[in-house]
């Protein structure tokens, strides 16, 4: 993988595990030269994420809607800062950027990015690996929820699948680069073709 999208939160949090998290990734990227693509933020895990691999000269892409570009402090370290109009439009960008995802622990919008992604997976739209690093089971909650959705029949146990979730680093990058696409049906493949 050359770049992957990584979903976070604009604050920290109270513990401070989730920005150890962050350090860690970023550290990852930039040993193994894969570029980020993010929200554009210096603040929050944002900012460490990115932080932490542009001081080891790493690729970095930050893409940030123009309304979010007064009110958020942008990263003025990042060289490739991409203004779109909107959080619709920020979205599609990074998906065109990027060969996987991974989220962080984060808000509204962190989790709004997972789901669309898993969203894009589902529909056979995309076929990238969707990582989530569990730490501290900050996930735990919504992971149970996942699989409620499942038993109740709203969710199909394969679209289940497609969320790659592990508490280390090391393990979660092992089984993104490991990830197989599920086979397209042959219907779906029309639909989506």
């Amino acid at each position: 993988m050359n770049k992957i999208v990584v979903f976070c939160g604009s604050s920290l949090g109270f513990n401070p595990i989730y920005k150890e998290a962050a350090i860690s990734l970023g550290n990852y990227f930039a040993e193994n030269k894969i570029g980020l693509v993010y929200g554009g933020g210096k603040i929050g895990m944002m900012g460490v994420l990115s932080s932490t691999i542009l001081a080891q000269k790493g690729e970095v892409i930050g893409v940030i809607p123009k309304l979010l570009e007064k009110e958020e402090v942008l990263h003025t370290g990042v060289e490739e800062m991409i203004v779109c109009k909107t959080m619709s439009e920020r979205k599609v960008i990074m998906s065109k950027l990027v060969d996987g995802y991974i989220t962080l622990p984060g808000g509204f919008g962190t989790l709004d990015e997972l789901f669309e992604a898993l969203t894009l997976g589902q529909l056979h739209i995309e076929q990238k690996p969707i990582g989530l690093l569990n730490v501290n089971g900050f996930f735990d909650a919504i992971l149970l929820q996942l699989d409620k959705m499942v038993e109740e029949g709203y969710v199909k146990q394969d679209n289940r699948n497609l969320l790659i979730v592990e508490a280390s680093v090391t393990e979660l990058m092992k089984k993104m680069h490991q990830y197989t696409a599920p086979k397209i049906s042959p219907v779906i493949q029309k639909v989506v073709s």
